[in-house]
């Protein structure tokens, strides 16, 4: 019981720290909560899980195993997901001038869960993470939980080394991201409810977050298919 209790909390943690750091899915959270409301942005939050759930479980059949065989692929996708971002990027402009306030209170038309979703299905390196480590957390083993965490994985490297082989610690991890999904989305409402300009600014500062993204991925994919 108690060893279920620790792996579920560990899984938990893991799944805040994974889901926290700045990104294009975070982007269009922030995106969607300060200029749409709480809903719209925990909508856009759950297309990122159903994203994440659905690698999963085709990981955990070795359905997507394919990916990791052919770099072509891996270089078609990365570039897909790099278009998206793109494009994406230019509705967070359109959502940023909507945002000011418009005096017949009209906004675009809330996508929020498909294109986090859409984000999702075409970003490589979720595929590659579920690949890897996430099924690895229901083989019996030993995994660097926090090693894998975007950006400070390096620091975090060797802190927390865990047992792996139970579902407690994988349904940590969809609980961890589920708490983000919902509590990140009612920060930022609760921020924007005291600061008039900030739907604008963050709407903004998202555009220019999956543009940033999306010329990294074009620029990766043609490396990966020039190279």
């Amino acid at each position: 019981m108690v060893s279920t209790l620790s792996s579920l909390l560990l899984g938990t943690l893991f799944g805040l720290a994974l889901a926290a750091p700045p990104g294009p899915m975070n982007a269009i959270i922030a995106e969607e909560s300060v200029v749409r409301g709480w809903r719209e942005g925990v909508l856009a939050g759950l297309g990122a899980g159903v994203a994440d759930l659905l690698f999963f479980v085709l990981a955990s059949v070795g359905v997507v195993a394919v990916v990791e065989r052919f770099e072509t692929l891996q270089g078609v996708m990365i570039g897909a997901g790099g278009l998206f971002m793109l494009y994406f990027a230019y509705d967070a402009t359109r959502s940023a001038r909507a945002s000011f306030r418009p005096t017949d209170g009209s906004l675009p038309e809330s996508r929020g869960f498909r294109k986090a979703l859409v984000l999702g299905l075409s970003n490589p390196y979720q595929i590659l993470f579920w690949l890897t480590i996430g099924t690895a957390l229901l083989r019996p083993g030993r995994v660097d939980l926090f090693a894998q965490v975007p950006y400070v994985g390096d620091a975090l490297s060797g802190t927390v080394i865990v047992e792996t082989g139970s579902a407690a610690l994988v349904g940590g991890l969809f609980v961890g991201i589920g708490i983000w999904i919902v509590a990140y989305p009612a920060a930022l409402v609760y921020a924007e409810r005291r600061i008039d300009s900030m739907a604008p600014v963050v709407a903004v500062l998202s555009a220019l977050v999956l543009a940033g993204f999306g010329v990294y991925f074009l620029s990766d994919a043609a490396a990966t298919l020039l190279g």
